[in-house]
């Protein structure tokens, strides 16, 4: 089975530019005064690589693969923006993105290794009756999880796929059917008409009967917070349409559901600090750099929520509060 077999995920790079995932690279386009749209997208994840790096270097996370990946540290957010009389709004959020990039990074990283380790928590295959784990990363770009996960014992054996643009990963073939199987989308899917959207989860719906999901994407568009983000994006000509789709946590379980996951939850970033990192390790993080704008942290932190929902053998932490 080929990845490029995948409807509307790696052959959307059409008219306009496409809608591409969260893959990184160049992309095809002819002369053009400002960078196309795929190109727009693939330089998020420069600001996602810049933004793991300055966690590792601050002390945050251990991740000594960072360091390969970034060529220019430019900070979490690039370029000027127009002025507006929305200026307490503003002046919150550029200072809470600048100051509060590094937590952020921080718990979204937490978030996705804890539900990758509790996807993996069957070594000895008594929940699925297969010793296998399969994850599937939709726009992976630099992301340095694999090999992270790969040098550890005490784990089933995994296959691990990235599916991206062809200028920043190889085409990616061989996905398997028979064994339990994580999908991830890390800021990826809300890059896409939701009605694409759905049709992706179909398609890995109807191929693998165990399959789980972890999506992470930002929510809350219609506060004030939420308007001067999507702003701030337009500015970039970045676009993301199930961000109007699935505006609340809830909504993000309920897509889950609808596309056919058996068990759905999701948390906000703030939440999943609140209550899946322990008091030593939230005093640890607190000695780095001190954060004192904690309410800037919190409003941004509400503003991403992290969903995971699974078929058949999923998640060994199964409530809200990952226990």
């Amino acid at each position: 089975m080929s990845g490029s077999s995948i409807p509307n995920l790696l052959s959307l790079r059409g008219a306009r530019g496409g809608r591409g995932g969260r893959g990184r690279g160049r992309g095809p386009g002819g002369p053009s005064s400002g960078p196309t749209h795929d190109q727009t997208i693939q330089g998020t994840d420069d600001d996602a690589a810049g933004s793991r790096l300055s966690a590792v270097n601050a002390g945050y996370l251990a991740d000594p693969y960072a360091q390969f990946f970034v060529e220019n540290l430019a900070g979490p957010l690039r370029g000027d923006y127009p002025s507006s009389t929305e200026v307490r709004v503003r002046v919150c959020f550029r200072r809470a993105w600048r100051l509060t990039s590094i937590p952020g990074t921080y718990t979204r990283t937490v978030a996705l290794d804890n539900l990758i380790e509790s996807f993996l928590d069957d070594p000895d295959g008594m929940q699925s009756g297969s010793k296998q784990r399969q994850i599937i990363s939709l726009g992976a770009g630099t992301d340095t999880r694999p090999f992270r996960l790969f040098p550890r014992a005490g784990r089933p054996e995994v296959v691990y796929h990235e599916i991206d643009f062809a200028v920043t990963v190889r085409k990616k073939a061989r996905l398997r059917t028979d064994i339990p199987t994580l999908l991830i989308s890390e800021c990826c899917l809300c890059y896409l008409e939701t009605s694409t959207t759905k049709d992706i989860a179909a398609w890995f719906e109807q191929k693998i009967p165990n399959l789980a999901i972890i999506i992470y994407e930002p929510i809350r568009p219609d506060d004030p917070f939420g308007k001067m983000m999507t702003s701030n994006l337009a500015a970039r000509r970045i676009r993301m349409p199930t961000l109007e789709s699935y505006k609340l946590p809830q909504d993000q379980t309920q897509r889950l559901r609808d596309a056919g996951f058996e068990h759905a939850n999701a948390l906000t970033v703030e939440r999943i600090w609140e209550s899946w990192v322990s008091t030593d390790e939230k005093e640890r993080v607190d000695r780095l750099e001190g954060l004192d704008e904690v309410e800037e942290w919190k409003l941004l932190a509400d503003h991403y929520v992290v969903a995971w929902g699974w078929r058949g053998a999923g998640f060994a932490m199964d409530d809200a509060n990952g226990a």
